[in-house]
């Protein structure tokens, strides 16, 4: 093997000079469904990870409504299935953060904190975050009674009390499903009025599981090994209160990862990227899955449907290049 440096030099060059078919960015189960597909499609699909694999599903102790896992499939686990299958089409991994992008026109530049690549098209799955609370106790709880996620966890918290934060739709609807399994659901708000629409405020108002604490904000989730209390703070008064529970479930809205792509790619006041009926961006040969243009759902399974349909049309796309 030659490793003169003149070798190296040149191999690297060969590689800042390669044009990917389709590079993905993001690794949650809508990245890894594109790479499935364009895998299969033999697009040798490459994609930059970020920082974990599986998304936020892979913080989810059991998925128990993905298709084909009766008994549930942990959400690491779940990602990783993923990613072997992708593998074993074709599909390449890399464990790199996305730090700049140049989407003015193809082939489109896609920087990390040490490389650069080149790509014919790109398939932007980089998620949302939810917005946290940002209170002693909030980070070491989750996923032992602090979560985001009702419909993913909401079974585990059969027969217990639990609180739920926030004020908007995605508040009540998450509160209103989760008096399925929970004997009491109260909303804490940090106003006096709610911010959802009329017909979820009617639902939740009558349902007789669910009572409200108004003006008053969550200052710690206290717990050893699970969730055990909260620390309330009535924000008019100043007045102070414990109250028990079981679980904590934050619902305060959530944060698409599109910073980057502002200066290229259209979205909504939220930073939800747009797309049309079939996963197209603004730009031609770019496409979005997933959490980061679906501010809706919020279900793996939903977004792995997506990341498929933004692989298929990313196929359709790079054919209508060689015609």
């Amino acid at each position: 093997m030659d490793l003169s440096f003149e070798n190296l030099i040149g191999n690297e060059e060969k590689q800042n000079n390669k044009i990917e078919n389709v590079i993905i960015l993001g690794a949650g189960p809508a990245g890894l469904s594109a790479a499935l597909y364009a895998a299969r499609a033999e697009l040798s699909p490459f994609v930059l990870t970020g920082m974990t694999l599986g998304g936020q599903a892979a913080l989810t102790n059991a998925i128990e409504n993905y298709p084909g896992f009766p008994d549930g499939v942990g959400g690491s686990e779940l990602g990783e299935l993923f990613q072997k299958q992708a593998e074993r089409f074709g599909a390449r991994f890399e464990f790199d953060v996305v730090t700049e992008v140049d989407l003015i026109s193809s082939p489109y530049v896609i920087k990390t904190y040490g490389q650069e690549f080149r790509t014919k098209t790109l398939i932007i799955s980089t998620g949302a975050n939810p917005n946290y609370l940002y209170v002693p106790g909030e980070k070491e709880l989750t996923g032992k009674g602090v979560s985001y996620c009702g419909t993913c966890d909401g079974w585990f918290f059969k027969g217990k009390k639990i609180v739920v934060v926030g004020g908007g739709d995605s508040a009540l609807e998450e509160g209103i499903f989760l008096t399925r399994f929970a004997t009491s659901v109260t909303i804490i708000h940090r106003r006096d009025q709610l911010r959802a629409s009329k017909i979820l405020q009617s639902r939740a108002m009558e349902n007789e599981r669910i009572s409200f604490i108004w003006d008053t904000v969550v200052k710690e989730i206290r717990g050893e090994e699970s969730v055990e209390s909260v620390l309330l703070e009535n924000v008019k008064s100043g007045e102070t209160s414990v109250m028990e529970t079981d679980g904590v479930f934050i619902f305060i809205g959530n944060s698409p990862n599109t910073e980057i792509f502002k200066e290229f790619l259209d979205m909504d006041a939220e930073g939800f990227l747009i797309v049309d009926a079939n996963m197209h961006t603004n730009k031609p040969g770019v496409f979005a899955a997933g959490e980061v243009m679906d501010p809706h759902y919020k279900q793996v399974v939903i977004s792995a449907g997506m990341g498929a349909a933004a692989a298929i049309e990313a196929t359709r796309y790079l054919e209508g290049l060689e015609e």
